[in-house]
């Protein structure tokens, strides 16, 4: 009797993957894992440091665990939060999170630590406002983004008032100082950018701009430029500016391949500072070498994937903003962070993304996750999959609502009917264009197989007569790239099961 061939690893995964539901599912895993991994470093990097403060090996450990659980409930809060109503918050939460950027500048109102007003002292717990104002500016920009049209509006209303918001957090945060964190608002801002469809001669120069005025602020202050001396001259100082950089290569170098095992760090021993926070990827890597270290890396690369994944394959243009803005945030953080570590980039202070210990941003960070894991639960197939009942057992233990098609949502958060949609502000075209439309219409209406009556269907056909017959034909096609000028405009390609997910 003959085994039955066994299915390569790729063929399994990829069949794995066109699940509705593998997309929420992997970045459900990869938060736990990462924030796992992150609880168990944060233990061992600051037992021994947390023991000669205040007697107890696991202070610092017990507060960390406090807001992982906070995180986690924020994650559940985000997965059943509707988009209506996150739509309609963002630009309030965005407004408190700016006052709150200023309040905590004034004396007696700001914790000063190290010379630095960073957090509200609230007794049992710090709260660093910097860390939520990245996510108030990802919600904000990301619903400015997808109500803005540029071949109706121009490109001036994607920058404006984006552009200027997002620079005055920067300069409050600044004002802090703070520059790390002002880094990974400049990458969200950047990001919104992109993906919303700006220029690349606009963006060129908005991104050579950034990157000059942040060796200017990296310049401006002795510690700062501290960093950057040491960093083109590693060897001068080693035992002065260039002591904390050379000590996790030291330890990184100690680890090998296999680690030193875990809790056996000698680096954490008052040998390198700050082990439990900036640098704990140096931590990782001396207890479980070089295998750990590409653990890491590959729970990153596949967000990554994942990230850009649900990107693609949403509908909705708010969606396909504020996941695509989060996955760069998260990963090029968790970039820099790994690459002053190794020696490739300056010493920041930006922390590893669930992994550094760091209250507010391990919170914050979870309630991202979140809402990328309500994201992909908006997926089309995972639509479909969900009103059919396939749901599975995570999703029935949680207890979460169904999410609703973008065209009823749509609807509903802009108050808008199908005339509306249609109505005075679509702008006129040319005869002989209008000619053309109707062609392409046709076209594109018998792909979809007929069935035109419903809302989603007469919003597609009202949108692709603005556009004109090339764009129609494109859609039709279904070819075309998902990042393009035109954010609100689905150009992910369509499946025969997206398609029976949409009818449905």
């Amino acid at each position: 009797m003959t085994k039955p061939a066994r299915k390569p690893v790729g063929t399994w995964f990829g069949a794995w993957l066109a699940r509705p539901l593998a997309d929420f599912h992997l970045v459900v895993t990869i938060a736990t894992l990462l924030t796992v991994l992150g609880l168990v470093m944060v233990l061992s990097a600051s037992s021994v440091e947390a023991y000669a403060d205040g007697g107890s090996a696991y202070s610092l450990f017990v507060q960390q665990a406090f807001f992982a659980a906070l995180g986690a409930a924020l994650f559940y809060v985000a997965l059943r939060i509707p988009l209506r109503t996150l739509r309609q918050l963002s630009f309030p939460v965005f407004a408190i999170s700016v006052l709150l950027l200023v309040l905590v500048l004034i004396p007696g109102i700001g914790s000063q630590v190290q010379g630095s007003r960073r957090w509200f002292d609230l007794g049992f717990v710090s709260v660093q406002p910097s860390e939520i104002v990245k996510v108030t500016l990802i919600l904000w920009g990301a619903h400015l983004l997808a109500t803005r049209r540029p071949d109706q509006t121009g490109y001036k209303d994607i920058l404006v008032p984006l552009v200027p918001a997002g620079l005055l957090v920067c300069l409050l945060i600044v004002l802090e100082p703070n520059l790390s964190t002002t880094i990974a608002v400049g990458l969200v801002l950047v990001a919104l950018l992109w993906f919303g469809g700006l220029p690349v001669r606009l963006f060129v120069t908005i991104a050579v701009s950034g990157a000059v005025a942040a060796g200017i602020l990296a310049l401006s202050a002795g510690y700062r430029s501290d960093r950057m001396r040491a960093f083109f001259n590693p060897g001068d100082d080693p035992q002065g500016i260039g002591y904390q950089a050379r000590q996790a290569l030291f330890s990184l170098a100690d680890g090998g391949i296999w680690g030193r095992g875990l809790g056996q760090s000698r680096a954490k021993w008052s040998y390198l500072p700050n082990a439990h926070n900036d640098f704990i990827f140096a931590i990782i890597g001396e207890e479980l070498g070089f295998l750990g270290c590409a653990l890491v890396l590959g729970l990153f690369a596949l967000f990554v994937f994942v990230g850009l994944r649900i990107a693609s394959r949403s509908v909705d243009p708010f969606l396909r903003l504020l996941t695509a803005a989060a996955t760069t945030w998260i990963t090029g953080q968790a970039l820099i962070n790994i690459g002053y570590v190794v020696g490739l980039l300056p010493v920041t202070g930006l922390q590893l993304p669930l992994v550094s210990a760091g209250g507010s941003s391990l919170a914050i960070t979870l309630m991202m996750f979140g809402l990328i894991a309500s994201a992909a639960r908006h997926e089309p197939e995972a639509i479909a999959a969900l009103k059919a009942g396939q749901d599975g057992r995570f999703s029935r233990l949680l207890r979460l609502p169904i999410p609703e098609t973008y065209s009823a949502a749509r609807a509903r958060a802009a108050g808008q009917s199908r005339a509306a949609v249609s109505g005075p502000r679509r702008r006129e075209l040319p005869p002989a264009r209008k000619r053309s439309d109707k062609s392409g219409q046709s076209r594109g209406a018998k792909v979809r197989g007929g069935s035109a009556g419903t809302a989603r269907r007469s919003i597609d056909s009202d949108s692709a007569r603005r556009r004109g017959a090339e764009s129609a034909r494109r859609e039709a096609r279904g070819a075309s790239s998902w990042r393009t000028t035109r954010a609100w405009e689905p150009s992910y390609p369509m499946t025969h099961a997206r398609e029976r997910g949409n009818s449905r």
